[in-house]
């Protein structure tokens, strides 16, 4: 990455995370209603979501809702700096164990997702998202790529353009408390 692309990225991230700081994550129910109408979730698959943190949109509304209809879920653990998150199948009464990052994973089986739930802190028209600068989700993305993408995120934190490497994979859709866009077929 460019001396100027990296600026470029931790401006952005502290805009984002400003501007995230303004939201509610309770709209995370919004979300989840715009995301079960769409249908996008296909009923057999595996879906990869997160634990909502530092401000993400409140997406355990959906994984709940996902869960009462029989969806198999998973939940990340995060593994040492430069490897690709590992997803641990999850129920609502699923133990946790604490995690590096303060995060917190399943105790239970890895299992491999085809349908991943993406916390960002921005996008763009084009489906290119921008993370926390760990490049977890990058690697991740870079292991499944051939999962279906959805970016989950509040609708303040689109930008007009997200500066991109050619190794970057760009999100299916996004979900926001306003509604799902879908970018890409997948």
């Amino acid at each position: 990455m460019s001396e100027t692309t990296a600026l470029q990225k931790a401006a952005m991230r502290r805009l984002m995370l400003a501007r995230r700081e303004t939201q509610n994550p309770l709209l995370g129910q919004d979300l989840a209603k715009h995301v079960l109408a769409s249908g996008i979730i296909p009923s057999n698959a595996v879906v990869g979501g997160f634990f909502p943190m530092r401000g993400e949109i409140d997406i355990l509304p959906l994984l709940h809702a996902l869960h009462a209809r029989g969806q198999h879920l998973a939940l990340p653990e995060t593994p040492p700096p430069g490897q690709a998150l590992i997803f641990r199948s999850w129920t609502p009464s699923t133990h946790m164990l604490p995690g590096r990052y303060k995060t917190q994973h399943p105790d239970t089986l890895a299992i491999t997702p085809n349908f991943l739930l993406i916390p960002l802190l921005a996008f763009d028209a084009n489906g290119n998202r921008l993370g926390y600068g760990g490049g977890y989700y990058d690697r991740t993305l870079a292991a499944l790529p051939d999962a279906f993408r959805l970016g989950c995120a509040y609708a303040v934190q689109a930008m007009e353009r997200i500066p991109t490497e050619p190794t970057d994979l760009p999100l299916h859709a996004i979900a926001t408390e306003a509604g799902l866009t879908r970018l890409i077929q997948g």
